[in-house]
Formats: structure tokens, C-alpha cells, sequence
């Protein structure tokens, strides 16, 4: 593992608590911000900490309420018709206005598209460092930050520690931490914050709202294809027993890579982060950079000519074989036109 330190000396004693930057749309919070509270409570009770949470819009004061049930000691909320919609300028300067008030130790950010250009703006701002798609958070007794994510590929997972500036910045992609229970009986207050003078170079004509489909991300059940398919014709039978499983159609990044799929399917460093209830591999040797998108599913099937595969280290249930002969016999038993 690689230890990346910054060299740069500030006073750390003054900035305290743990912060999470609320992710929304038009006041809808992202799933994820739920997320990262759920982790956030986790590191501020190992290090006695406040934990907080910053919310930035419009009309937003209501659907504040819900994060005091998931233990957020004080929420600040900039509320502004130029925060409407999300403007990397006004944003940045009601987050810059927050920190330089409060002094969070940590901050933590979705890594939404929203998410990254806010942790970068405020890495900026403050001269800190930042680590980006973080899969593993930690807190030691000195109040700093772990923070581990894949490199070079996946080949490699770094520890990174903001050792010496405040606030220590990381984005966490969705599906990496489990969602939190939500406390039946609200805890915490509300405190809203007048914003700073907010300008920015962009204006707004018009937005539109973009279909959402049913991605790998949602989807319950996963059929994973990886380089053990030949041709792009023979993803046609991964399809098919994906369809008799009323399943999603999943790939590994040499797939798209070659133009056999759309990276939208694609699991894994450089993909999407996935925790289906089922997950079927099938021709995937399970290289990291992979399973790092999938090693949380509930249950996971492995299918490898090659026994010693690191996927079957993983799987919950292994079959050593060739895919050409394995699926389309999943296929029969599945549409019961074979008996076991």
C-alpha cells in the first residue's frame, strides 16, 4: 500500500467536527448523502467529534429535517433563488463562507458530478488536498484522516493522509457504505445562514429533465461478461440468461473498451459501484480493479475454466467450467426446459 503525505505546515488544533455536503436536486437528497452520514457518525464517535451537514439551494428547509434523523448534530442551510440550481460558483462561496465559520476538520462529498467539482474548487480555495473515489475511510487517534482509494489502475491501493493543512477533503462514489437506520425521533437543529455575495459567469436558460433508466446500479440482479466471451456475437447468450433472469447485462472495462458495450454497464475502479442481491460472473478472473464495483452484492456466482481464478475467493458459489457450455444449461434450467 502507497502513503501519500502533503508537506505544507498550518495550524490544525482550531478546525474541528466531521461535515458532509448535502447532494440534491431541486431539494430531493441523493440517496448517497445518507450514505455518507452513515460513515460520517462512524468516524465522528471514534474521534469524539460534532458531526455537521451543509445545505445549499432553494426551498430546501423542510427536506433538511430528515437528516436529523440520521444523527447529524447541526445542519447549515444557505437558502438563495441563485442556488436553485446548482452553479459551481455561488455553491463554492456559501461552502468557502461555511468553512471559514466553522473550521470542519473533515469534509466528505458525494462524487457526483456536482459532488467533485465542489471538493475540487474548496481543495483549491484552501490549498488542501483532496482524494478523490475513496473505498475505505478511517480516523486515527490524531483526528487524521485514512483515506484509501485504488491507483495506477486499481494495481495499487493508496493511503493518503492530509497530515498537515485543513480541512481534509474526500468524495465517496455511491453504494460504497452502506446506508445508515434512520432514527425514529429526530435529534439535532437547523441553522440557517445568510449567504455570501453571489455572482457567477453562467446563466440558466432552460433545464430539462433526463429520463432515468433502470441502470446496473439499481438493479437487483447482475449477469457479468468479462474477456472469457470470445466475440461481440457471443454476448448474445449473456443477454439471453440475463433475460431469463429478469436480470441487468454487466461488463468489465476491456469489453467497453473494445466497443462491446456501452459504458454505462461497465463495474468496477473506473465503472459503477454495484451491491445487487445477485451477481453472475461469467468469464471474469477477478482482477481488483472489477471487484472492487462488486465485492458487496449479497450473493455472488463465479463461472472459470481457470480454478484457481481469484473471482472464486470471492464467490459465494463457484463453477469451474467453460461459459459455452455452462450458460446455455442455466439458460434450459431456468426457462424449465432441462431438470438438474
Amino acid at each position: 500500500m502507497e502513503r501519500l503525505l502533503n508537506d505544507k505546515v498550518k495550524d490544525k488544533d482550531s478546525w474541528k467536527g466531521i461535515t458532509v455536503i448535502v447532494d440534491h436536486i431541486d431539494g430531493k437528497i441523493n440517496p448517497i448523502t445518507f450514505e455518507l452520514l452513515g460513515k460520517a457518525k462512524e468516524l465522528a464517535e471514534k474521534s469524539n467529534s460534532s458531526l455537521y451537514a451543509v445545505f445549499m439551494g432553494h426551498n430546501i428547509k423542510n427536506s433538511s429535517m430528515e437528516l436529523l434523523h440520521y444523527g447529524v448534530e447541526e445542519i447549515f442551510i444557505y437558502e438563495d433563488s441563485e442556488l436553485k440550481y446548482f452553479r459551481s460558483e455561488p455553491y463554492t462561496s456559501c461552502l468557502e463562507d461555511f468553512i471559514n465559520k466553522v473550521k470542519p476538520s473533515v469534509i466528505l462529498s458525494a462524487s457526483t458530478v456536482n459532488g467533485k467539482v465542489l471538493a475540487s474548487r474548496i481543495a483549491a480555495r484552501f490549498k488542501t488536498g483532496l482524494a478523490a473515489d475513496c473505498t475505505t475511510l478511517d480516523i486515527d487517534e490524531s483526528s487524521e484522516l485514512l483515506q484509501i482509494r485504488p491507483t495506477y489502475g486499481g494495481s495499487i491501493m493508496a493511503e493518503i493522509i492530509t497530515a498537515n493543512t485543513r480541512p481534509q477533503i474526500a468524495t465517496v462514489k455511491p453504494q460504497i457504505f452502506s446506508m445508515p437506520q434512520r432514527n425514529e425521533i429526530p435529534n439535532g437543529k437547523v441553522t440557517s445562514c445568510n449567504p455570501p455575495a453571489l455572482t457567477s459567469g453562467i446563466n440558466i436558460l432552460e433545464v430539462s429533465k433526463k429520463y432515468k433508466e433502470i441502470g446496473i446500479s439499481e438493479a437487483e440482479i447482475l449477469v457479468a461478461v468479462g474477456r472469457g466471451v470470445r466475440t461481440q456475437r457471443d454476448m448474445r447468450m449473456a443477454v439471453e440468461l440475463a433475460e431469463a433472469l429478469g436480470a441487468e447485462l454487466a461488463v468489465t472495462r476491456p469489453l467497453t473498451e473494445m466497443g462491446w458495450a456501452d459504458t454505462s454497464r461497465q463495474i468496477g475502479v473506473s465503472g459503477k459501484i454495484v451491491k445487487p442481491k445477485l451477481i453472475i460472473t461469467l468469464g471474469i478472473s477477478g482482477a481488483i480493479q472489477f471487484t472492487i464495483g462488486m465485492n458487496k452484492a449479497e450473493y455472488i456466482i463465479a463461472v472459470n475454466t481457470d480454478e484457481k481464478a481469484p473471482i472464486f475467493k470471492l464467490a459465494h458459489y463457484g463453477i469451474v467450467g467453460d461459459i459455452y457450455e455452462v450458460v446455455p444449461h442455466l439458460i434450459k434450467l431456468i426457462k424449465g426446459q432441462e431438470e438438474v
